[in-house]
């Protein structure tokens, strides 16, 4: 635990000015991030007399170990430079909202020619128009199949409308007149995009004009004996209208805002926002925190805000934003805003009629999603603290394990021989460290020396990168010396004692922390080649363990017996799901290596030939063996390749030595060389390990 005197600034040197501002711990990695209107005052509050802080403020600067600022102009720019360095190195004491669901958008394709209605997660492209966010996807199939009959837009794939094109023939939807089967020219490209720029309007709320229309349509159809076209366009009035009622109506002024409650307690909080576009709710969506920092419920719906519209421009961030509380101070959040959206955007508290009884609508809901949350938590915190008890326990750890890592050697028949490293923090996977690696040291199937390899080659780049940090030099006689520790200079820049620069990137290094725990795949001797590894390189304080597949027996390195724990242990379970999932995450790479091998060809080492015209070549000829065949003045004759590639194609393929045929492991039937790999893969995966 660090002292926050210790790397606390000079008297003078903070500015008086807006800023942004970094805490780092001991490996250089920047654990918080905050802003200010007067920096000066700010970091003041920090190293003030432990005792009065909040507790996780306090554990926050006991963690750290030096502390660096950044000046800006205004108030604007330092929320701008927060967000981007919240989303840049993800530090562990700011609040981070979960939110476990990629929200799914009613999504138009406005930039292609025949635009497509389709289901959409993900980053937002540009050109098309979003509708959203859903709670459900299935909610929005079903919206969009009541439309179709008003609006049969396109909903195919690029594939099934090509191959309709091709056929001259529609799919089922163009059949049963839920689409309007641009594919096979029943209208044009321009009759299509105001149709689906119809259905836009008609689901941005601009409904009362289009209903209106069809009933006066209808009762024309009726007045001139044109009975069926009115039932037609009844049944369309009543699919309209059932879709309305998907999506009630709550703000009887066709608002276009989104509502955000907060709900929290001294640990956590829960955020709920509701997007009400056209008076309607159009979606939900709902966040839940840890309170990592002593913040205010302004402060939480700052952050919300931030993690809401950090991505977002133009129409996406509303006119409107409804909060229980203001940020303090309010006026550069209701800027940073109306800068996104490219006009006014108001931010304020809703005070009475139908917004203020929307909003305590949504603050119900964040109670409910906290009260859920803390039930679900309260359960899984248990579990994962009693199976690393039972780890430990069963391990003769002096603590419990809070970083294991996994390893785990693939390969099929000795080729392709690959490894993985998974990791697990507090119980949970943590896949933004996960590793591969290449076996390069030899040739051949050794799962023992491959396993020494991967442990050596992955706690030296761990030795390397404390090197960097200078926790760890080398004396000249080879000898690990005492750590050096980063300090704070005037212009506060953390500097070794040496004088040299630490890498102050603040990102997380590759390798930069060690695990208290190393699993691999295995029994006793990939065990003992592990321990051997650590130390030849004289780490010590890292335990280590085996996992074996046939008993699901733990190995240590200085037993002859294994360890047994019982079938029904926690601890065993989250061994078996940290070696299943390095055993997932190898096979994975061992397939994808070796996938990119079978693809190779002659082709690929033609120089100056890229990826358009070796694709040109192959479909011209239609294989690799007709396009060896060919003379110089046939492959001249594909458009792009002049006479000098030809000439060096051919050459290329010429000398290179005809591949034996490809054979369909599964029916033996020999396929033609066609440049491409094998169909029948499967088989050889009962061969993988």
């Amino acid at each position: 635990m660090a002292d926050p005197s210790s790397y606390r600034p000079k008297p003078g040197q903070i500015p008086d000015s807006p800023g942004v501002y970094k805490f780092r711990d001991e490996h250089g990695r920047v654990i918080y991030v905050g802003k200010a209107k007067s920096l000066r005052q700010r970091l003041a509050n920090y190293f003030q007399d432990l005792a009065g802080l909040h507790p996780r403020t306090r554990t926050m600067v006991t963690t750290a170990a030096s502390v660096e600022w950044t000046v800006v102009t205004t108030e604007v720019e330092a929320l701008q430079l927060e967000y981007s360095w919240i989303k840049e190195f993800d530090p562990r004491f700011n609040v981070k909202y979960r939110d476990d669901k990629s929200y799914p958008y009613l999504a138009v394709t406005l930039n292609e020619e025949f635009p497509r209605v389709q289901v959409m997660r993900g980053a937002k492209k540009k050109g098309v128009r979003y509708f959203g966010p859903y709670a459900h996807a299935w909610a929005i199939r079903e919206t969009v199949d009541l439309m179709l009959r008003v609006f049969p837009v396109r909903t195919c794939s690029a594939g099934v409308f090509k191959r309709s094109a091709q056929i001259g023939r529609p799919c089922l939807l163009g059949y049963i007149g839920k689409c309007s089967a641009p594919c096979v020219g029943r209208i044009s490209a321009e009759e299509h995009r105001e149709l689906a720029e119809e259905f836009c309007d008609f689901m941005a709320g601009r409904t009362g004009a289009y209903l209106r229309r069809l009933e006066r349509r209808m009762q024309e159809a009726a007045e001139e004996m044109e009975y069926e076209r009115a039932a037609r366009l009844r049944d369309d009035i009543g699919a309209l209208k059932r879709a309305m009622e998907k999506s009630a109506v709550v703000l009887a002024d066709a608002t276009d805002a989104d509502l955000i409650a907060v709900a929290e307690d001294e640990l956590e909080a829960a955020v709920q926002i509701f997007h009400v576009r056209g008076g309607r709710v159009r979606g939900q969506r709902g966040w839940v925190t840890d309170k990592v920092e002593a913040v205010t419920t302004g402060g939480l719906v700052e952050h919300a805000l931030q993690q809401l519209y950090g991505e977002e421009r133009g129409d996406a961030v509303p006119k409107e934003v409804l909060v229980p509380a203001l940020p303090e101070p309010v006026e550069p959040v209701a800027q940073w805003l109306s800068q996104r959206r490219g006009s006014q955007v108001s931010l304020r508290i809703p005070q009475r009629g139908d917004k203020k009884d929307l909003m305590a609508t949504v603050g119900r809901n964040a109670q409910q999603a906290l009260a859920l949350h803390k039930t679900k938590r309260a359960s899984d915190l248990t579990t994962r603290s009693r199976a690393l008890e039972e780890i430990a326990e069963a391990l003769g750890l002096d603590s419990v394990p809070l970083r294991i890592e996994c390893f785990d050697i693939s390969h099929l028949q000795g080729e392709d021989v690959v490894a993985s490293m998974v990791v697990f923090e507090d119980g949970l996977v943590r896949k933004s460290e996960y590793r591969r690696f290449q076996i390069k040291g030899f040739e051949g199937q050794d799962d023992v020396r491959s396993m020494h390899e991967v442990i050596g080659r992955r706690f030296k780049r761990y030795l390397q990168e404390k090197q960097k940090s200078g926790e760890w030099t080398e004396e000249p006689d080879g000898g690990p010396a005492a750590p050096v520790y980063g300090v704070l200079t005037a212009a506060g820049e953390p500097d070794r004692a040496d004088g040299r620069p630490v890498d102050d990137d603040g990102r997380p290094k590759r390798f930069a922390y060690p695990p208290q725990l190393v699993v691999v795949d295995g029994g006793a001797p990939q065990v003992a080649a592990a321990r051997r590894a650590l130390d030849e390189l004289g780490i010590d304080d890292v335990a280590v363990c085996g996992l074996a597949k046939r008993l699901e027996e733990v190995w240590l390195p200085t037993e002859d017996d294994p360890v047994v724990l019982p079938r029904s242990s926690e601890g065993l379970y989250l061994l078996q799901r940290v070696r299943d999932e390095a055993h997932r995450f190898a096979i994975t790479y061992q397939r994808n290596k070796r996938s990119k091998r079978l693809k190779s060809s002659p082709l690929d080492a033609v120089p100056g030939l890229g990826d358009t015209r070796r694709q040109a070549l192959l479909k011209h000829f239609g294989s690799l063996k007709k396009l060896r065949a060919a003379t110089v003045d046939e492959i001249c004759e594909v458009p792009g390749v002049g006479r000098k590639t030809a000439e060096t194609v051919a050459a290329a393929l010429a000398g290179a030595a005809p591949s034996a045929p490809a054979v369909n492991t599964a029916t033996g039937e020999i396929i033609e060389d066609d440049g491409a790999p094998p169909a029948a893969l499967s088989a050889e995966r009962g061969q993988e390990r």
